[in-house]
């Protein structure tokens, strides 16, 4: 395998690995940790993840526990949370800080759906912009006499096969994601 293909398969990789960790980050009406990853807390003079101040645990459908190890903490967790705008409740109680989803409006589907189709066209932008290199480094390779003009014609028809296996994936997530969405 080309050296321009191994490269597209690698940024292939992680723009699927990307579109896997946005999406995941898309609030639903089923609650997950994974919604917090993103929210950084002010502790002991720095900012760290949730992760790092406590456990973060599925209560029930729509709820979240936030368990912390350090009581001190718990405003700042509070305070994190509500200011990251995730559109949810926050409750602090003694043993930590718990998080309820709301059940979702049919307005806010209908945004969390385009926010999903934005994060899938540029998935979709940044492969393409991978297979353009790699084309673009095959041709080089054919001007300068590394590969034949068979090679350089079979290489391509095997970087389109591989785009078009990383655009299938790419829609099965988004797939389940607007299901996941709808329900």
């Amino acid at each position: 395998m080309p050296h321009a293909v191994k490269n597209f398969e690698e940024r292939g990789t992680e723009v699927v690995s990307w579109l896997e960790r946005e999406f995941s980050s898309i609030r639903t009406g089923r609650a997950t940790p994974m919604l917090l990853d993103l929210v950084l807390i002010e502790s002991y003079g720095a900012r760290v993840p949730i992760q790092q101040v406590g456990s973060v645990s599925v209560e029930d459908a729509r709820t979240l526990r936030i368990s912390v190890w350090d009581q001190a903490v718990i405003k700042e967790v509070e305070r994190a949370i509500t200011d990251a705008d995730l559109g949810v409740s926050v409750a602090a109680d003694g043993a930590g800080v718990r998080v309820i989803f709301p059940e979702l409006t049919s307005e806010r589907r209908i945004q969390l759906l385009k926010i999903a189709k934005s994060k899938l066209e540029e998935s979709r932008v940044s492969l393409r912009g991978a297979r353009d290199e790699a084309v673009k480094e095959i041709d080089s390779l054919e001007k300068s006499g590394e590969i034949s003009q068979d090679t350089k014609f079979s290489t391509k028809e095997d970087l389109q096969k591989r785009v078009d296996t990383f655009n299938l994936t790419l829609e099965k997530h988004f797939d389940l994601k607007e299901k996941e969405i709808n329900q």
